[in-house]
């Protein structure tokens, strides 16, 4: 089995389609969506459509807070995320809000635990960017389970953590395109970064394939057509902010 690792797609459309045909042309056979379907980005109702379509078809995902906050937008919006979140609820069908809505906030196959954020109080989503916060969460996963990976994401970046012999966690940056093996005689956590909105200063989108069989795991960066991602967001009347990101990848 090969999994297909997608996070914070943000409402991108065409970074998440380029990232989906990329994934089956590496010979994906499952697919992961690991929360943030939307917000910031122009095309909300295409990509939950595309997520419940994949949902259809046996895949899973998990909820994010940019989902959360889509449902349920703050009657005050004090902030650009929460501006976009009001947007995007109104663009939602009742059908779609509650897809959103229904989704669990975390996911285990075998030895597998998908997660947006972190294993520790998910519903707070706790941002994973260090070895500290990262042992919190796989800590928190393999304390009573047989749980040897965890995947999220939230942090949009592209990181590995593992646990060898020791308690502590030493943080690995993987290079786009080169398998890492991952034993399962170590514990695992992957940051597996952002489809659909990069902030690395690289416009490229990220997503991540694991492959079961050979037990190794591979970070992608895809080239897709940002500028019509931008354009979407700019004809929407959202926040310029969001589109210039997309250009700049910061």
């Amino acid at each position: 089995m090969k999994i297909a690792l997608f996070s914070d797609i943000h409402s991108n459309i065409q970074a998440f389609d380029a990232c989906l045909e990329h994934a089956r042309l590496q010979g994906a056979n499952q697919y992961a969506l690991l929360g943030d379907l939307v917000g910031y980005g122009g095309d909300p109702v295409a990509v939950v459509q595309r997520a419940q379509q994949l949902q259809t078809e046996g895949a899973w995902i998990v909820k994010g807070n940019h989902d959360a906050m889509a449902v349920r937008p703050p009657l005050q919006t004090s902030s650009m995320g929460e501006s976009s979140a009001a947007w995007t609820h109104e663009q939602l069908s009742d059908e779609q809000r509650y897809f959103l809505d229904q989704l669990p906030l975390l996911h285990s196959f075998q030895n597998m635990l998908l997660v947006h954020a972190s294993v520790n109080q998910p519903e707070m989503w706790r941002y994973v960017v260090d070895e500290r916060s990262a042992g919190a969460s796989l800590d928190a996963a393999t304390t009573q389970t047989e749980i040897r990976y965890v995947f999220g994401g939230h942090v949009h970046q592209q990181s590995l953590y593992y646990r060898g012999a020791g308690q502590g966690l030493m943080q690995f940056k993987p290079t786009p395109s080169i398998a890492v093996p991952v034993p399962k005689h170590r514990y695992w956590l992957a940051t597996i970064g952002s489809v659909g909105q990069p902030r690395d200063g690289k416009p490229q989108a990220m997503y991540a394939l694991f492959d079961i069989g050979k037990l190794q795991l591979t970070f992608y960066r895809v080239t897709y057509d940002h500028h019509a991602a931008s354009d979407a967001i700019r004809r929407a009347g959202l926040a310029s902010f969001f589109a210039d990101r997309l250009e700049t990848g910061t």
